[in-house]
């Protein structure tokens, strides 16, 4: 399929796409007017391309999902303003959420009516800030230049130099639909403080590490097994070959479907988990009717690389269904076997008692097995590197749990087994249910 080796780079330059709003500003610390400047034409807006871990992946649902974040900022009318609404004071900087002329939000990104450069004379990039949403919530995020800067299901607060807003999204999301704020009639205020000063610079290095290639030979260190990304989850409380994960076995699109086929019949799964690939897409690939998948049981399920929209939640309670109305061995995945799998399967093994470091080590095997690649052959990522990894499978299920009205204790020990019999009660499952997929994988 790939006539040349090539290396794919998972984070991309970045430009957003939008329109500029109006007005620039003065950094002190009140409010001030200013003229209103021109908006830029269609031709000056150039259109951010989403590039995720998961990218290649074949679900056209995924390719919805990145082009909904990228909606045009709202217009305002000059007649409604005519300054920028900010100040700046000892604790950080206040502002308010921008809406359209009529109050309406018009995107699911949330647009600050901050300058950029303002809000830059007092953070620098890298620095992680503490959000303050009055009335909605408060979040921790990275100052980065694009929500795409950020891991999967990452916050972020993005500022464009010379751009007359702040914007603050969440890669793969829609931040709007998470607070559940639906409009600006009655201004919606936000302050912005430190965090962590320059909290976030070494994330911003791990773009640099997120390469990968198609071909064995340039992963020599590694199995057949760790090339496919394919192995038993054993975290605590999971049984023996009761659980697997591995990239796609059928898409041919990494250079892993083969060998991930492969192991699947040899671990003698009878049931998969298709989180990526609708069923007429799997069964257009090549080596679809070849495989030893196809004849097994599969659903699938093409789910975008959105953890808390309500399309993800449905899709996953349906393949945890289908878990319990068939038999394992199970094996779930997606493209990479990475993003939705990994998410799903740290929930699946929070489900069954697993640890924080349990759930962590086996997140992170992913990525030690996918990137680094430098000069066509992969170096294995240091400890440094490894802890970014396990640190975002963690802070995923917070947020996602949250989300949902579900609080997650910092302090260790984490009772992940009773956080999640919540949340997947919050997916619909009953606790019949949930007690009977827990049967299934001990």
């Amino acid at each position: 399929m790939f006539q040349q080796k090539k290396t794919l780079s998972i984070f991309a330059i970045f430009i957003l796409c939008a329109q500029v709003f109006l007005a620039c500003s003065d950094s002190d610390t009140s409010s001030v007017n200013k003229i209103v400047e021109p908006q830029p034409t269609s031709s000056e807006v150039v259109e951010q391309q989403p590039t995720s871990s998961e990218q290649f992946s074949s679900s056209e649902t995924e390719a919805q999902a990145a082009s909904s974040e990228t909606a045009e900022p709202p217009t305002l009318s000059s007649e409604t303003v005519q300054h920028h609404t900010f100040t700046i004071d000892s604790t950080g900087i206040h502002t308010i959420i921008m809406g359209d002329s009529a109050g309406q939000l018009t995107s699911s990104d949330l647009y600050l009516d901050c300058p950029a450069d303002s809000f830059l004379n007092e953070f620098q990039m890298g620095d992680i800030v503490t959000v303050a949403i009055n009335g909605y919530d408060t979040l921790d995020m990275p100052v980065v230049e694009s929500a795409y800067d950020v891991p999967i299901a990452g916050f972020s607060l993005v500022a464009l130099k010379s751009y007359n807003y702040l914007i603050l999204s969440v890669h793969y999301g829609h931040l709007a639909d998470i607070l559940k704020i639906t409009d600006v009639t009655v201004p919606i205020e936000v302050s912005i403080s430190m965090k962590e000063k320059g909290g976030f610079l070494f994330g911003l290095e791990m773009r640099n590490v997120q390469n990968m290639d198609y071909y064995t030979e340039i992963y020599p260190d590694l199995s057949i097994e760790e090339f496919a990304n394919f192995r038993e989850v054993r975290t605590t409380g999971m049984g023996e070959n009761r659980l697997y994960r591995s990239s796609n076995p059928v898409d041919p699109g990494l250079g892993r479907n083969l060998y991930a086929d492969s192991l699947a019949k040899k671990a003698g799964v009878t049931t998969f988990i298709n989180l990526s690939d609708s069923e007429e897409y799997a069964k257009s690939c090549q080596s679809f009717d070849s495989s030893y998948y196809s004849t097994q049981n599969v659903i699938f399920l093409a789910l975008p690389v959105y953890f808390y929209s309500q399309q993800f939640r449905d899709g996953i309670a349906s393949g945890f269904r289908y878990m319990i109305e068939h038999d394992g061995p199970y094996l779930v995945h997606c493209t990479f076997g990475m993003d939705r799998t990994g998410f799903t399967i740290a929930v699946l093994e929070a489900l069954m008692g697993a640890t924080t470091e349990d759930i962590q080590a086996d997140y992170a095997k992913t990525f030690s097995n996918y990137f680094n690649v430098v000069d066509s052959k992969h170096v294995a990522l240091n400890e440094q590197q490894v802890d970014f990894f396990k640190a975002v499978v963690i802070r995923n299920l917070k947020a996602v749990y949250h989300a949902k009205g579900i609080d997650v204790p910092d302090a260790e020990p984490i009772d992940w087994a009773s956080a999640t019999e919540k949340y997947m009660a919050k997916l619909g499952l009953t606790q019949e249910e949930i007690s009977a997929l827990k049967d299934k994988l001990k």
